[in-house]
Formats: structure tokens, C-alpha cells, sequence
């Protein structure tokens, strides 16, 4: 079997995202058959070296990747000191071990992937690959189709720059707006701070699309394994 960066090893068993991994060997906790490694272009052999982090063994694992209709209430995260809900809460036991690629914050919900798989998970992360993703927003009060060319051109918000591909008024009334959204970049809490810039606060908001993903049918709190066809379909847009 070739080799691997011990990086990529790290990712794809399951321990950390990619850049999570290398924080780990920069930390030194790291170890390659029992020698502590710190330099992040090492290799390793999956198949006879072993790996160990933080003092304990690292073993490759089955890659998975999973789609999620993520209630609201629920945290990304795999624990929370303050109990809060977390997603792995609405998946096997066993499937521990997964991370969400991205986010979507508390209040909000949709479609997210979960994998193991930290290769994966940073082509349709990082800003580089520009993986669109599509939301429709419920916003409070009436909104006009022009109020959105804002949001195409781009607009500061507390010293970021904060940008849509496209945004589409769906339907508007006296009491709220829905509007369809479509980001490349996925700063936080993103959506919420282009509507507060125009004075409006959003009431919900679903993530509907990633890539050429959709959420489709899938119940809200219900999850599905993503077919090989689809993930060669995201990977080849990243």
C-alpha cells in the first residue's frame, strides 16, 4: 500500500480534520512507531506503521459520508460542556467518531454531511474550491428585490467583507420576506449578518444545496449514507 501523509492518515482515521492534525504534530503528541514526529511531510505506511495520538493508537477506518436534515436546537459538535444537542446525537452510537464538514449554527437547519474523511472534508470547506451552497431564508418585515443587488456586490460587516453569488426574492409581504440564497465563501453565521446590515433579522433559515446535492426529501432529524456516484459528483465540483 503507498504511503500517506501522516496528516491525511490522521484525517482520514477519524481523529481530526486535516489542519487539526497538523496541529496535533506540531504539538508533538503525535507518534510513528513509538518516535514522537513533528515534521507535517512525513509519511507513514497505513498498513504496517504504527500511529499513535495524544497516547493512543490510530487505526485507518472505513471512510463514511452521511447527509443530514439538521433540526434547529442542535450544535456541530461532537460534545458540549454545557449539554447542549448535538448532531452525532441523531446518529448510530458507533458513528462516533464523525465530524460535520462545516456548520450550521444553533438556530438554524438543513442539509450538512458528517464524515470521517478529512480530504473530503476540506475541499468542500475551504474558501479555495468555492463549493456553492444554496439556503432559503425567512426574514422579518418586506424586503425589495433591488435590497438584494447589495448582497451580490458585496458588504462589510464588523471588518468582514461579506458576499452572495446570487439571491433571489421567492415572495415578500407586509410581515416577512423568503428569499434564496446562494454562498461560496460560508463565514460565519454569514446569511444572519447580510440581513442585519439591511435591518432585518432572519426567522429561519435551511440550508437546501450542496453543490450538486440536494436536500430533497430527506425528513427533518433523518439522515442518509451519500452514494459513491455523489461523492465523485462533489469532489469533482471542489
Amino acid at each position: 500500500m503507498p504511503t500517506v501523509r501522516l496528516q491525511k492518515f490522521l484525517a482520514d482515521a477519524g481523529v481530526a480534520s486535516r489542519r487539526a492534525s497538523e496541529k496535533l504534530i506540531a504539538r508533538g503528541v503525535v507518534t510513528v512507531n513509538g518516535r514522537v514526529v513533528t515534521e507535517l511531510g512525513s509519511k507513514v505506511d497505513p498498513v504496517h506503521d504504527t500511529v499513535a495520538a495524544e497516547g493512543r493508537p490510530v487505526r485507518a477506518r472505513k471512510k463514511l459520508y452521511i447527509a443530514l436534515n439538521k433540526p434547529p436546537g442542535f450544535i456541530c459538535t461532537r460534545t458540549d460542556p454545557e449539554t447542549r444537542r448535538v448532531v452525532g446525537q441523531l446518529l448510530p452510537a458507533e458513528w462516533s467518531n464523525l465530524f460535520t464538514v462545516g456548520r450550521l449554527d444553533r438556530d438554524s437547519q438543513g442539509l450538512i454531511f458528517l464524515t470521517n474523511d478529512g480530504e473530503f472534508s476540506l475541499k468542500l470547506t475551504h474558501p479555495r474550491y468555492g463549493v456553492r451552497k444554496k439556503y432559503v431564508a425567512v426574514v422579518e418585515g418586506r424586503l425589495e428585490s433591488s435590497q438584494l443587488t447589495r448582497f451580490t456586490q458585496g458588504v462589510e460587516h464588523e471588518g468582514d467583507l461579506l458576499k452572495a453569488e446570487r439571491a433571489r426574492l421567492v415572495d415578500a409581504n407586509n410581515s416577512h420576506s423568503v428569499v434564496e440564497l446562494e454562498l461560496s465563501q460560508g463565514k460565519n453565521r454569514e446569511i444572519r449578518r447580510l440581513f442585519e446590515v439591511l435591518g432585518h433579522t432572519v426567522a429561519e433559515l435551511r440550508r437546501t444545496q450542496i453543490g450538486p446535492i440536494k436536500l430533497g426529501e430527506l425528513p427533518l432529524g433523518k439522515w442518509r449514507a451519500l452514494t459513491p456516484t455523489e461523492i465523485r459528483s462533489l469532489l469533482s465540483n471542489a
